[in-house]
């Protein structure tokens, strides 16, 4: 028999509390650290009866700020714009903000990548947990399948699995809205009976299962398509079924996705969130990840919402993607049916529903602004904020490795830049 697996979580599970506000255009930062929480898995099916909480942890003091300095020149189009303000501005909010680095990039829908720099300590290559940036990601995976005709995304999850007979009258296509009526990341983002969506042990499959067959959420679930509930256990619950109807693990849809048709080779998911954390405090990014997908161990039981990692550059590629209708180089990597059912804003048709954000529309993994049409964003709980606007045929990706504070701050900075030198190309 093997012996259970104790993970211990010394505050971790309050970081998770920020991906909830990371993903909006909400620049501020949570100051209250969250209860510590102890976990004994044997499985990840029953690993959620386990938790325990202990008294309140403290948030260390923030360490040692590193000197920065800009990297390489910037890369540019032969005809594209000059971005020595955008560069000048980086430099100067990494310098002040004591970052370790930074990396930005700009692509456009004719012209390819406009600008690539990095900052600091950063390379073009760095690796980057990417929080809840992932989102985007997943939600890609399951329109392609759906666009496959594996299976249909807007028929119950009990079609496919047994155990979503849990909840009968759940769709895939409401769990990658976050109106699937489950709990949410805002409600409780350590909601004991879904803890197994942030333990690397157990699979997928048992975890999903879990979620949704669980009795103790009976009083809390509201009905599908009425109320949007951000993140959660909902977002595993959908990887799951990629699984099952594909007969493919995740890692493998991973690859066949984005990797072998758009050449991502740096992308992938893992399960950090019980392995690491920032000596800075749960709301900072895990430093012990250092660019180095080995520094956690590999999982089979990814987190769906916010687990994936990648570099500058091939994030921007999907970027790039998303502009082009799908198109990574001469490969349709997703169709442009599903690029515009992941931007069109789902809670807004089905149910008139709003985030409660700045950004009150949502499709599938990216947050979407009504007074802007053609604007979406995804950003991450770790400083990442990715956001494209079809209207100026541009996308642009910022990864640094702090808050979501930080990185919203200095986003907030460089979007009028780069809107005044797309305006001026024509």
């Amino acid at each position: 028999m093997r012996r259970p697996t104790t993970i211990s979580f010394p505050a971790v599970l309050a970081a998770l509390a920020i991906l909830a506000a990371a993903c909006s255009d909400d620049t501020s930062t949570a100051e209250t650290p969250a209860p510590t929480t102890t976990v004994t898995a044997t499985t990840a099916a029953d690993s959620t009866a386990a938790a325990t909480t202990a008294a309140p942890a403290t948030t260390a003091a923030p360490p040692t700020a590193v000197p920065t300095t800009a990297g390489p020149p910037p890369t540019v189009a032969i005809n594209g714009p000059d971005f020595d303000e955008v560069t000048a501005a980086i430099e100067t909010f990494v310098g002040a903000q004591g970052l370790n680095g930074a990396g930005f990039v700009v692509v456009d829908r004719d012209d390819g990548v406009l600008y690539q720099q990095s900052f600091g300590e950063f390379t073009d290559d760095r690796i980057s947990l990417i929080a809840s940036s992932s989102k985007m990601l997943t939600a890609g995976v399951l329109v392609k399948l759906h666009e496959d005709g594996a299976f249909d995304i807007d028929a119950p999850v009990a079609d496919y699995v047994d155990w979503g007979a849990g909840n009968p009258d759940i769709t895939t296509a409401q769990l990658l809205s976050n109106s699937s009526g489950l709990v949410g990341l805002i409600d409780d983002p350590t909601y004991a009976p879904y803890l197994c969506q942030y333990i690397h042990t157990g699979t997928l499959q048992d975890c999903a299962e879990a979620i949704m067959t669980t009795p103790e959420d009976d009083e809390l679930i509201t009905p599908p398509d009425s109320t949007f509930r951000y993140g959660g256990g909902q977002w595993q619950v959908a990887g799951a079924v990629a699984e099952v109807v594909s007969g493919k693990s995740w890692a493998e849809l991973i690859d066949e996705t984005y990797v072998q048709p758009c050449g991502v080779d740096s992308l992938g998911y893992t399960n950090h969130f019980a392995q690491i954390q920032s000596e800075a405090g749960p709301f900072s990014y895990p430093d012990p990840f250092n660019g180095d997908p080995n520094s956690v161990e590999p999982t089979v039981n990814p987190n769906m919402e916010g687990g994936a990692y990648i570099d500058a550059g091939d994030y921007g590629t999907l970027l790039l993607m998303h502009l082009r209708d799908g198109m990574c180089g001469d490969t349709q990597a997703l169709t442009p049916e599903s690029i515009e059912r992941m931007h069109t804003d789902r809670i807004g048709e089905r149910y008139d529903g709003s985030t409660g954000t700045g950004l009150e529309g949502y499709g599938l993994g990216w947050w979407l602004d009504r007074d802007q049409p053609g604007y979406s964003q995804d950003g991450g709980a770790f400083g990442t904020v990715p956001w494209i606007d079809e209207e100026r045929g541009y996308g642009a990706y910022l990864v640094i490795e702090k808050t979501n504070g930080v990185g919203s701050e200095l986003a907030t900075e460089l979007k009028p830049m780069l809107e005044t030198i797309i305006d001026a190309r024509g």
